[in-house]
């Protein structure tokens, strides 16, 4: 596995990995990670198990992308993998097919994010993203789509179906799972929570969540709901600034180690990304039975049947995000309802050891197809 970032740096594509780990080792994959090495990281440890390999990364943002792929490809002639899986088109795909031409090792790729500040998006700004980009077309044996906006793109590049499965993210169903309505309460009490409705917001304090939307609409939805408390979950670049503008009724917890009570005790999630891949909160949220108010955005649509097992909204409309927020705050019932068929969803395509079967499923795919390849080769070579 090669990814940016690894524990302890703690984000939705962080959480995914450390998640499927353990039960990819259940379907006989022996995990490593190669991981960038920041601050006083230690430059190998075990995590749960899986051992992490932090790689150098000195220098401007060019030098460090090369240092890591140079330090990389040792240690990967070293370890030997049957398959190399990048998380991110960007520099973990790069490394993975650079080592694939010298180890003829195949790659399979998992796109992270669609849409504007997408992986394909992003490739497409930079001077030498097209030609990487047609390289990585080339070069990798299947792209991974957590969302049908992905899969639009891929398709759009003649990425044919057979090398751009869908295998979307997983959430543990055991552990957010939904508490019947006493325990509900004990538990708010339990975190020192205000009574009264709760909306709450899980994720990193970025621009592309929109975080800034939730604040500014609060004061109409405390309007109808005077008891109504808007907790936001999550640290990021924009906390200090969010806080200072932040009005009654909006109350931050910072980086909490464990969301699961939170979700289970809150009344409504609301996600009003601008942007995403597949969100973890949006799959635990939805897990605990929790309903959601979320943008029309990256996998959104494929996990909410609007006004039935949640609430889809365009991104960037406040005035559909307040609308939203308060049609739901004033209807127990119909939260309820919504809440339940969420769960449901969740529980029959979004579940962890599924999410893990299919990728053993597809590495087992592309080592079957590259070995004919491989001794089709050296059978030539012979000759």
């Amino acid at each position: 596995m090669i990814i940016q970032a690894y524990h302890p740096h703690i984000g939705g594509a962080e959480r995914q990995l450390a998640a499927l780990a353990p039960l990819l080792r259940q379907q006989q994959v022996d995990v490593h990670v190669l991981t960038r090495r920041y601050a006083n990281w230690p430059a190998f440890e075990q995590v749960d198990g899986v051992p992490v390999h932090r790689l150098p990364i000195p220098g401007p943002k060019a030098v460090a992308s090369l240092a890591f792929t140079l330090s990389a490809l040792p240690l990967l002639a070293r370890l030997k993998p049957d398959v190399i899986h990048a998380h991110e088109l960007l520099s973990p795909a790069t490394t993975a097919v650079t080592a694939k031409r010298l180890l003829a090792t195949p790659v399979v790729a998992k796109v992270l994010r669609g849409g504007e500040s997408g992986d394909i998006a992003k490739l497409r700004q930079r001077r030498t993203g097209p030609r990487r980009l047609q390289t990585l077309l080339k070069q990798v044996d299947a792209f991974i789509v957590i969302s049908r906006e992905i899969e639009a793109e891929l398709a759009a590049l003649a990425v044919p179906a057979e090398r751009r499965p869908f295998i979307p993210n997983g959430v543990d169903v055991a552990r957010f799972a939904p508490l019947p309505a006493e325990r509900r309460r004990h538990q708010r009490a339990e975190l020192h929570l205000p009574p009264g409705p709760l909306v709450v917001f899980s994720g990193r304090l970025a621009p592309e969540k929109r975080v800034q939307q939730l604040i500014d609409v609060w004061p109409a939805v405390r309007a109808v709901h005077p008891a109504a408390t808007l907790l936001i979950l999550g640290t990021g670049e924009q906390e200090a600034s969010l806080k200072q503008q932040a009005g009654v009724g909006i109350r931050f917890e910072g980086r909490v180690a464990n969301v699961t009570p939170f979700l289970q005790t809150a009344d409504l999630l609301a996600l009003p990304s601008a942007t995403e891949g597949l969100s973890n909160a949006l799959l635990e949220a939805m897990a605990a039975g929790l309903p959601v108010v979320a943008s029309r955005v990256g996998g959104a649509p494929d996990l909410i049947d609007h006004g039935r097992n949640g609430w889809l909204i365009p991104p960037d409309a406040p005035a559909a995000l307040t609308d939203a927020l308060l049609a739901l705050l004033a209807d127990d019932s119909r939260r309820e309802q919504m809440g339940q068929l969420a769960r449901q969803k969740i529980e029959r395509d979004y579940a962890l050891p599924a999410v893990a079967s299919r990728l053993r499923t597809l590495y087992d795919a592309v080592l079957a197809a590259r070995r004919p390849r491989v001794g089709q080769r050296r059978q030539s070579e012979a000759l």
